[in-house]
């Protein structure tokens, strides 16, 4: 294997960003003098990624906003396409972020450069026709969700499953009382998490919703409430949320999503990436989302699962025995929210059983029975060393 291999790295979104990162401090571990170059996040290059295009300037969401953003998408996109064919990478590597990744693997596989693609497009919920391009321009696809695996070896499409990188993250170790001494909370209320969403658009959507659930809420019950803010929002997006909340119930802002979710009693999460760090840490939560009625309108069309929720997914249980309730569009109204919430802050069979069914979704997303001690993120490493090393081989 050579000892500078140059690693062509694409991660267009946060959680993406977070993998690419995690991969690059594993991979200079074995290989010093190996070099990145791509798209990535400011994590990414200050581990020393050189960033042909950053992650910020081309992250949209939802059908509309990505038409919108189209232009400049496109642009950005042949930069990265001059770049490879000019450095001419040993290997590619492709996280998530379906809309440019897939087409960079045809370049890529033009160009004659490995690729792996790690955290799959969900072609199995939607879009299944474009499988042919995983098949024929991606060279291993390694999975972090079980079913994942089976999918795509039923393809003819190598794939591994490695486990979800955030199961291999511990609790957080802040008590109760710490947190609730930093955040300004009473520790001896019961809490209910607030999650609406990493993005702007997230929160204007999905945030009205929860805000009146909890106005409804403290008639009843003596809760404090609390949002964690991702850190990737701006200032003027954490200023319009500030100007959303009420003055009555107090809702306090915090920048510990996991922290949160550990120590609320119940949580309402909205859907994506934290409903499955909502379920490896294992309380109780109700799934809500709501897109722009055009989003909503084409993937009610397309969209073939029987479940929103990852976690739901995972379990494999019918709609009518889903671990976590889901409320989705239409669904998603406070009065829906709030008779779920009910059911979760006191000692109830509901809450009983969704804790079990967390416990077993949890085990399943670690990967226990995959050999060995490594973690998801070392998995992979491994296999991209192998498929370097293979590369090196032929090349010969």
């Amino acid at each position: 294997m050579t000892a500078r291999p140059k690693i062509f790295l694409s991660a267009g979104e946060a959680s993406g960003e977070a993998y690419g990162a995690s991969l690059i401090s594993l991979l200079r571990d074995s290989l010093p003098q190996s070099e990145f170059f791509g798209l990535g996040g400011q994590h990414m290059e200050a581990l020393g990624m050189r960033r042909i295009v950053k992650a910020e300037d081309v992250a949209v969401m939802g059908i509309t906003e990505v038409i919108r953003h189209l232009p400049h998408i496109y642009r950005e996109y042949r930069r990265l396409k001059a770049s490879i064919q000019t450095e001419k990478p040993d290997l590619a590597v492709l996280i998530d972020f379906p809309d440019v990744n897939l087409s960079l693997a045809k370049h890529l596989h033009r160009a004659r450069v490995p690729v792996v693609y790690f955290v799959s497009p969900q072609l199995w919920a939607w879009k299944k026709y474009r499988i042919r391009e995983v098949q024929r321009y991606v060279d291993r696809m390694v999975v972090i969700f079980p079913f994942e695996e089976q999918f795509y070896r039923e393809r003819q499409v190598e794939a591994n499953y490695v486990g979800h990188p955030l199961a291999d993250l511990p609790l957080p170790t802040i008590s109760r009382e710490d947190f609730a001494r930093k955040w300004q909370l009473d520790p001896a209320k019961r809490w209910v998490g607030l999650l609406p969403g990493s993005r702007a658009k997230e929160i204007r959507l999905n945030l009205p919703g929860m805000i009146e659930a909890a106005q409804i809420l403290t008639k009843d019950y003596d809760l404090e409430f609390v949002l964690p803010l991702a850190h990737t929002l701006t200032a003027a997006h954490r200023e319009m949320t500030r100007a959303m909340l009420p003055s009555s119930p107090r809702i306090t802002i915090t920048d510990d999503a996991r922290g949160t979710l550990l120590h609320a009693r119940a949580s309402a999460v909205a859907s994506g990436t934290a409903t499955v760090e909502a379920a490896l840490i294992g309380q109780p939560y109700v799934v809500v989302y709501k897109v722009s009625p055009l989003s909503y309108a084409v993937a009610k069309r397309v969209v073939d699962v029987p479940h929103v929720a990852m976690v739901n997914l995972i379990a494999g249980r019918p709609p009518e025995q889903r671990i976590i309730p889901e409320l989705i569009q239409g669904d998603f109204t406070a009065a829906n929210l709030v008779s779920h919430l009910r059911q979760l802050l006191d000692e109830t069979p509901e809450r009983a059983a969704m804790v079990s069914g967390l416990r077993e979704v949890s085990g399943m997303l670690k990967a226990e029975d995959i050999a060995g001690g490594d973690s998801a993120m070392q998995r992979l490493t491994g296999i991209l060393l192998d498929v370097l090393q293979h590369q090196q081989i032929t090349a010969r």
